[in-house]
C-alpha cells in the first residue's frame, strides 16, 4: 500500500469517528460510574476507564468530533478569510496590499503556541475562543500564500487577454484567478492541518481548550498524566488518536502535492 493511499484510508476512517461516533462507541463519553475507576481495557472497556469511572475508548471516538472538529473549522475560516484577503491583496495590489501584509507580519512575529496561549489566556477556555486562536494563528500563512499565487496569475495572459476584452476586475478575480488558486490553498490546509492539531491538543493540555467534561483529546491526556504510573491507558489512547490523524494528513498532503506537481 502507498502512502497515498494509506493517508486516505486512515482519513476516511477518521472522518467516519467525526461525522458519526455514536455508531463505533454507542456508550456516552460522559457517564460516571465511580465504582469502575481505572479499570484496565477489557472486553467490557476496550480502552479501559477513567479516574471516574467513564469509558475512555468513548470519550476518545467521541473526541474527534470534538478535536477535529474544531481543528478542521478553525483552518476553514482561516483559509477563507486570509486566503480571500491574500488573493485580492495580490491581485489588486496598491495601498490594500501594504496594509494586509504589514498586519499579518505582526501577527506572524509570535510563534504558533505562544499566540495560541496568548489569545485563549486572555478570552478564556472554550470551543468559540479556541477557534478564534487557531483562526488568527494560521491566517497569515493562508494570506501569503494567495497573495503570491494571485500575484503569479495576474501576470499570465489569460488575465490580460480577459482584460482586454473587457471583463471587470472582480469578474476576472472570481471567474478566472481563484479556481486556479483554489487549489494551493487546499492543499496548504491539508498541509498545516497536523500542525494546527498539535496546537489544539496542547492548548486542551494547558486547560485553554474546550470546557471539561467535553471529550477533547488534549484534555484527556491531561486528564491521564496525573495516573501515568497506574493507568497508562488514561494517556495512551488518546496521543495515540493524536499521531495517526497527522499521520493521515501528513500523508494525504504529500500525496496531493505530488498529484499537483505532476
Amino acid at each position: 500500500m502507498t502512502a497515498w493511499r494509506l493517508g486516505l484510508l486512515l482519513a476516511a476512517f477518521f472522518a467516519v469517528l467525526l461525522l458519526a461516533p455514536g455508531l463505533v462507541a454507542p456508550q456516552s463519553p460522559f457517564d460516571l460510574d465511580p465504582a469502575r475507576a481505572l479499570q484496565p481495557p477489557s472486553a467490557a472497556h476496550w480502552f479501559g476507564t477513567d479516574d471516574v469511572g467513564r469509558d475512555v475508548f468513548a470519550r476518545v471516538v467521541h473526541g474527534t468530533r470534538v478535536t477535529l472538529g474544531l481543528v478542521t473549522f478553525s483552518l476553514t475560516l482561516a483559509m477563507l478569510v486570509g486566503g480571500g484577503l491574500g488573493v485580492v491583496a495580490g491581485f489588486a495590489g496598491g495601498w490594500f496590499d501594504l496594509a494586509a501584509g504589514r498586519l499579518t507580519d505582526m501577527v506572524q512575529t509570535f510563534p504558533p503556541i505562544i499566540a495560541g496561549v496568548m489569545i485563549t489566556g486572555v478570552l478564556g477556555p472554550g470551543a468559540a475562543n479556541l477557534v478564534l486562536a487557531l483562526a488568527v494563528i494560521y491566517l497569515p500563512n493562508f494570506f501569503r500564500l494567495g497573495r503570491s499565487a494571485a500575484l503569479a496569475e495576474a501576470q499570465l495572459t489569460y488575465v490580460e487577454a480577459a482584460r482586454a476584452a473587457g471583463f471587470a476586475e472582480p469578474a476576472i478575480l472570481l471567474r478566472q484567478v481563484l479556481p486556479n488558486v483554489l487549489p494551493v490553498l487546499v492543499l496548504n490546509f491539508v498541509i498545516l492541518f497536523p500542525l494546527a492539531l498539535q496546537i489544539e491538543a496542547a492548548l486542551g493540555f494547558l486547560g485553554l481548550g474546550v470546557v471539561p467534561p467535553a471529550p477533547d483529546w488534549g484534555a484527556i491526556l491531561e486528564q491521564g498524566k496525573n495516573f501515568i504510573l497506574v493507568a497508562w491507558w488514561m494517556s495512551l489512547w488518546p496521543g495515540l488518536f493524536v499521531l495517526l490523524s497527522a499521520l493521515a494528513m501528513t500523508l494525504l498532503g504529500r500525496g496531493l502535492r505530488e498529484k499537483l506537481a505532476s
